[in-house]
């Protein structure tokens, strides 16, 4: 998928990516993001992927800066 990030806490590592197809909003852990930087810019186009979270809903993981 693809989308643009719309918040990051760098303080908590968490983050949201909104989905271009269909807007939909995605939880993120700084951990997820592919380069291994564990920071990311607010509004930047990334390519991402998706996964159920065992304890909440959908999230995004292996989150790349296009």
């Amino acid at each position: 998928m693809r989308g643009r990030i719309i918040a990051f806490d760098e303080t908590r590592g968490i983050g949201e990516v909104q989905a271009d197809a269909d807007a939909a909003v995605y939880l993120f852990h700084c951990t997820q993001i592919a380069d291994g930087s564990r920071t990311i810019p607010l509004g930047a186009l990334v390519s991402f992927e998706t996964f159920t979270h065992p304890v909440g809903g959908p999230e995004a993981t292996a989150l790349r800066v296009e």
